[in-house]
């Protein structure tokens, strides 16, 4: 396969992986960008992104540690989402976040992580340890599950309640889950896409968020269909068939940033 389409494969990945780290797409889409220009001016450095997502991951880890104490000390000039984030990265070690996700989101093994953060894979671990004992810390709240499969509607149920949170509601449908809403506000949404009678939710979070800014985590089958660019797109996405820790992972992001407004 050639360099380029291998690296196009993969940056739809690293975009989200960019986003959850720094609570925003422009910022997250910057230190993207700014990895492929160092890659395209270092023959090095784009010869040894032929060997898959590690050396890309790594490349951007680069970018990312040599600058990410100054964006994450960045308040003035942004939106209330991206300060937001900012005040909460503040009281979060980076490089715990950036070990749980990339063990997690990004699926990578403990050594694999270790090579792109350049670190011993004991660390690495200990990092994964104390970035689930911070989602442990994170404040209860009330769920929506919006997923027309029974089998992971209860799934998610049962991996949302044994986080300390309380299940307002679950639906298959659109309108279920207005039904829902109508009821209570939920303080967390985790929806799929494709529904049971043929609806969407993306529709059904739309309307959820017309009442008010919850915090969103989409989980599908198809997460190609959202990382376009070409529109705002969902800052926390899980692919099905999802590991528990990833969903984990999401939802602690998903409540540190507060938020689900699309990021720009």
């Amino acid at each position: 396969m050639p360099l380029g389409e291998q690296v196009a494969n993969n940056l739809p990945y690293l975009r989200r992986y960019a986003r959850a780290l720094t609570g925003s797409q422009s910022t997250g889409d910057a230190f993207v960008r700014q990895t492929l220009e160092a890659a395209l001016a270092d023959e090095d450095l784009k010869a040894s992104l032929a060997d898959g997502r590690v050396p890309l991951y790594r490349a951007f880890n680069k970018i990312w540690a040599s600058a990410h104490m100054e964006v994450a000390g960045a308040g003035n000039g942004v939106d209330g989402h991206e300060a937001a984030a900012h005040d909460r990265l503040s009281t979060i070690t980076p490089l715990n976040r950036q070990a749980l996700l990339l063990t997690t989101l990004e699926d990578f093994s403990i050594d694999q992580a270790a090579e792109i953060m350049d670190l011993d894979s004991d660390s690495v671990q200990k990092l994964v340890q104390e970035a689930v004992e911070e989602i442990d810390r994170e404040s209860a709240t009330s769920v929506l599950i919006i997923e027309d499969e029974p089998l992971i509607s209860m799934q998610l149920e049962d991996l949302v309640t044994s986080l300390g949170h309380e299940i307002c509601g679950t639906a298959a449908t659109r309108t279920q889950a207005q039904e829902v809403v109508a009821q209570r506000t939920p303080g967390l949404v985790l929806a799929d896409i494709q529904l049971a009678d043929g609806s969407s939710g993306l529709d059904a979070v739309d309307d959820i968020l017309a009442i008010d800014s919850v915090p969103v985590i989409f989980i599908t089958a198809y997460p190609e269909r959202l990382l376009t660019g070409d529109r705002p797109e969902p800052t926390y996405l899980v692919t099905k068939p999802f590991k528990e820790a990833t969903v984990r992972t999401a939802i602690s992001q998903a409540l540190f940033f507060n938020s689900s407004r699309p990021i720009a």
